[in-house]
């Protein structure tokens, strides 16, 4: 495989500033509020974001439009739903780094839908990002909390992340990401929309946990994606999926 530029550089440093924040935003935001509107609040924010930009309109062929709205399912609708949800059972440093095997889980899916193993330096490199993820996080894992059902949770949500970054791969090549990602967060919205209105009841109003979701929103849920989406088209799902460690 080819070297990475300075723009993959770019993007991978982008998408890793903006989430490495995002389970502490998702922890504010579970001060006050459940779940399901956490998730809610970061789709719309993040549908909304990309909504002003222009190029979120660009038709995409109706032939792919299912593959479009699977693609806001998978990576978006089930997993943003998994990850607050979890979090009430698990410490965000344990989220993060089970969230780091995403790596693993996207090498496992291109392995299996491409019917070849990764090059040897990538399965290498993955394996040497994932033990510096551990060595990095062990300290706080010794004193986290952690049970089995809210890492069942976490576990099939990477899963499916790790699936959507093959998925995502030749939509972006052929339509460009904002609009995949537009008319994709659309699509989550017809899971997160009916279980985050029935957890609005369980919910108070706190200015913090409010003003957590802006980032958690259009940074993590907007432009992460974008930039995601964007550079696992340019070097492919499993090399592109480095940026989560």
């Amino acid at each position: 495989s080819d070297a990475f530029t300075p723009v993959d550089w770019s993007l991978l440093t982008g998408i890793a500033l903006i989430w490495g924040s995002s389970f502490l935003f998702m922890a504010i935001g579970l001060d006050a509020f459940r779940p399901g509107v956490v998730t809610l609040a970061r789709v719309v924010l993040g549908a909304t974001a990309l909504a002003l930009v222009p190029a979120a309109r660009r038709p995409i062929d109706p032939v792919d439009r299912s593959r479009v709205a699977a693609l806001g399912i998978i990576w978006m609708g089930v997993p943003l739903t998994l990850f607050p949800i979890a979090q009430q059972w698990i410490d965000s440093s344990v989220a993060g780094m089970i969230n780091g095997a995403v790596p693993i889980t996207t090498a496992v899916w291109a392995t299996a839908l491409l019917r070849r193993l990764p090059g040897r330096r990538q399965l290498i490199g993955i394996a040497i990002g994932f033990a510096g993820m551990v060595a990095i996080f062990l300290p706080e894992l010794q004193d986290s909390s952690a049970t089995a059902w809210g890492t069942a949770l976490l576990l099939l949500a990477i899963t499916l992340y790790g699936l959507a970054a093959n998925m995502a791969v030749p939509l972006q090549q052929r339509y460009g990401a904002i609009p995949v990602l537009f008319r994709a967060q659309l699509a989550a919205l017809l899971i997160v929309v009916p279980i985050g209105l029935l957890q609005l009841s369980g919910s108070v109003w706190a200015w913090d946990s409010a003003l957590a979701m802006v980032p958690l929103g259009v940074l993590g849920t907007g432009l992460a994606l974008v930039l995601m989406t964007n550079l696992v088209g340019r070097v492919g799902g499993t090399r592109g999926s480095v940026a989560i460690y």
